[in-house]
């Protein structure tokens, strides 16, 4: 099955809550949306009187990521999720205009279901793991904030980038990054007992973890990782420009290899200037174009959702639709054209039959001059009379 859908309320949408956006997907014909989990407003406090011995998800108007003992922040703990608040524990809230609490998280996951709306959330896009200890455990927070999220949303994968290699030999940065990235799969899994899956998205930056290789080993080695084909990434920093089926069909079969599930795709134009220098574009700008893709996916069955990062967002998604749909339309014609009419072979020892000649036609009857018209009375009296 093949989902298209932007990543993000739709441009034109004119509600902007999550559950406007999802009915406006549904509305246009489109069928996933990628939530965008940018801005991180976290608080942590202790409970207040009246919070005890309520769950944490059931507090209003409070949307709690975590809860526990301390007077910290600690990373969320399903545990502490299912078990009701005591008196001094801490809990950690966040202030997103998406979500006001967990009861409004289950209605936009019921609203996705019945309008059978395929979620995933992108957690947000700067993480440091090799800056201050404080870096990294704000960028380990903001990933496991974004699973707890995806959780409450029903949706199945939380993207995130990486971020920066460390100021030592890149080799040893990628070991450490797969040592994190183990972590964070491992909570993730039992935080949402399966349901969530850890989605790694490839850079467009060389000095940004996520070439193609990086991001299909770590997806080898690590359990439960699921590789982002982020094609105007990929491009950007390999400098192609994949323009035809033969160039992009072994990139996309590495990553439906290295995929359990469906493939997860990004896609948007891309304009491509010096080392680590791109911009995203809409897709008819761009110098990726999007007609290859459409035919590799027509040709294959591929279970895939396409996110348009593209700047007309629901647009291109509805662009890059008409067109897999065509090359559809293509493949279907030339599965099920009618055979071309073969002619019996003549029977040996009879020779075949002559054609006939066609009758040919009569001759057509001489054209009729047509009679002059008569003059009148009076004319034919005045000629008579001059003659004479």
């Amino acid at each position: 099955m093949i989902r298209f859908g932007p990543a993000g309320i739709p441009l034109s949408c004119k509600g902007r809550t999550l559950r406007d956006g999802i009915a406006d997907v549904h509305h246009l014909g489109l069928t996933a949306m990628e939530v965008q989990f940018i801005k991180v407003n976290p608080l942590t406090r202790v409970v207040l009187d009246e919070e005890v011995g309520k769950l944490p998800r059931e507090l209003v108007q409070q949307l709690v990521v975590s809860a526990g003992p301390s007077e910290t922040a600690t990373p969320p703990n399903l545990a502490a999720f299912l078990a009701p608040l005591r008196r001094r524990d801490s809990i950690t809230t966040l202030t997103w205009s998406l979500a006001k609490d967990h009861a409004d998280l289950d209605q936009t996951k019921a609203l996705a279901r019945a309008l059978d709306t395929d979620l995933t959330l992108h957690a947000p896009y700067y993480v440091d793991f090799f800056g201050s200890s404080d870096a990294r455990e704000q960028s380990t927070r903001q990933i496991q904030w974004a699973g707890v999220l995806a959780h409450g949303l029903g949706a199945r994968l939380a993207v995130t980038h990486l971020g920066f290699y460390g100021a030592g030999n890149r080799s040893d940065s990628v070991q450490q990054l797969t040592e994190i990235v183990i972590d964070l799969s491992d909570w993730l899994s039992k935080f949402s007992k399966g349901a969530v899956r850890l989605a790694v998205e490839p850079s467009g930056h060389p000095d940004v973890f996520g070439s193609r290789e990086e991001v299909l080993e770590l997806a080898r080695r690590v359990k439960g990782i699921v590789p982002v084909l982020n094609l105007p990434h990929l491009a950007a920093r390999e400098r192609r420009a994949f323009a035809t089926p033969e160039e992009l069909e072994p990139v996309v079969k590495e990553f439906v290899a290295a995929t359990t599930g469906p493939l997860y795709l990004n896609f948007s134009g891309v304009e491509f200037y010096g080392p680590g220098e791109f911009r995203l574009t809409p897709i008819k700008r761009g110098q990726v174009r999007f007609d290859p893709l459409a035919e590799i996916l027509s040709e294959r069955d591929y279970d895939v959702t396409v996110i348009s990062s593209s700047p007309l967002l629901e647009h291109d998604a509805m662009y890059m639709k008409l067109l897999y749909e065509r090359a559809l339309t293509r493949r279907w014609t030339r599965l099920h054209a009618p055979a071309p009419a073969v002619k019996p072979a003549p029977k040996a020892g009879i020779p075949p039959k002559p054609k006939a000649k066609p009758a040919a036609r009569p001759p057509a009857p001489p054209a009729r001059r047509p009679n002059k018209p008569s003059r009148p009375k009076e004319v034919r009296r005045h000629a008579a009379r001059r003659r004479k």
